[in-house]
């Protein structure tokens, strides 16, 4: 808005030009006029000749106006054109700096998945090591017809051991699931910012 008051400046110094060049045009023809009423040669002469001095300041001073409307209108279109390469440059750097924010997520979140699945599989083994020692378990404590009191408490243990594996199994199957579906959305978001930017560009 500072910018303002040096065009509207301008544009009456402009308009305050172009009547100085038509009052000197319009006092051209009144003297031709008068000079032509009177009849007298050396009158309409002297006329002609001040007419074409004012026609020729006119003429000069419209040229001056129309080059100074040409060189304000380059200068706008320069500005303007710098205006847009900024604006150009920010929105290039801040679609680079979304891309490699979204690109450290996307990193971050496959590692987390890696690191879930592998703390998955040790409790899966956990879970099969403890089951074939329960299974064991049972199979002694059939044959041994349950007649002792460390069976059984081997036997309780490992059932124990066996639900307490299986409920983590549960667990990180769970976080597993909700880690691959956050790396869903951020893998969604940043196909789309690369769409808005292809298309931008």
């Amino acid at each position: 808005m500072a910018s303002s008051p040096a065009p509207a400046a301008r544009r009456r110094q402009r308009s305050t030009r172009l009547t100085v060049a038509v009052v000197l045009l319009v006092i051209a023809a009144a003297l031709v006029a008068a000079a032509i009423a009177s009849g007298s040669v050396l009158l309409v002469s002297l006329t002609a000749v001040v007419a074409v001095v004012l026609g020729a300041a006119a003429t000069r001073i419209t040229h001056a106006e129309l080059a100074a409307t040409r060189r304000d209108a380059a200068r706008d279109r320069a500005e303007q054109a710098q205006a847009y390469r900024a604006l150009t440059e920010a929105r290039t750097a801040e679609n680079a700096a979304f891309a490699e924010s979204m690109q450290a997520r996307v990193a971050g979140q496959q590692r987390t998945i890696g690191e879930l699945e592998e703390a998955l599989t040790a409790a899966q083994g956990r879970a099969a090591d403890a089951t074939r020692k329960l299974n064991a378990e049972a199979r002694r404590a059939d044959a041994a017809e349950r007649g002792t009191r460390e069976v059984a408490e081997s036997l309780a243990a490992a059932e124990q051991r066996a639900a307490e594996a299986i409920v983590r199994v549960a667990e990180l199957e769970q976080e597993l699931d909700v880690v691959r579906a956050e790396l869903d959305v951020v893998t969604q978001a940043w196909h789309a910012a690369e769409a808005g930017q292809r298309k931008r560009a």
